[in-house]
């Protein structure tokens, strides 16, 4: 493992652990994708169905790539979901490296929010 991705990994379990110290589980990727969601949504915790959870990972998605110009907030709908278009291509990455891009914009996300 080269020196920069070993630092991500490690960032990326301090992530989870303080995350299970706060609500009791330590969440894999789509379990953190979903409360950025639920963050960003602004809505509550409440029970969504599964279309609702993959809308939730979609927000999630779009909101922590967006300092990074591949999206744009384009506003709320009338239930107060948040729409959003891509503005650039995403990178063309393995499986591994796509997760490692993620990771980076998630552990960003929540530096600015002060969470790390």
């Amino acid at each position: 493992m080269q020196p920069l991705e070993e630092d991500l990994q490690i960032r990326w379990l301090k992530l989870r652990i303080k995350l299970k110290e706060r609500f009791g589980i330590k969440p894999d990727m789509n379990g953190i994708l979903m409360l950025i969601g639920v963050q960003e949504l602004g809505q509550g915790a409440q029970e969504f169905s599964k279309e609702q959870k993959q809308d939730l990972m979609h927000i999630a998605i779009c909101t922590v790539l967006m300092p990074s110009g591949y999206y744009i907030c384009n506003g709320k709908d009338e239930e107060g979901w948040p729409h959003f278009t891509q503005t650039k291509e995403l990178p063309a990455f393995e499986l591994f490296e796509q997760e490692n891009f993620l990771k980076d914009h998630i552990l960003l996300y929540f530096q600015t929010l002060e969470f790390i």
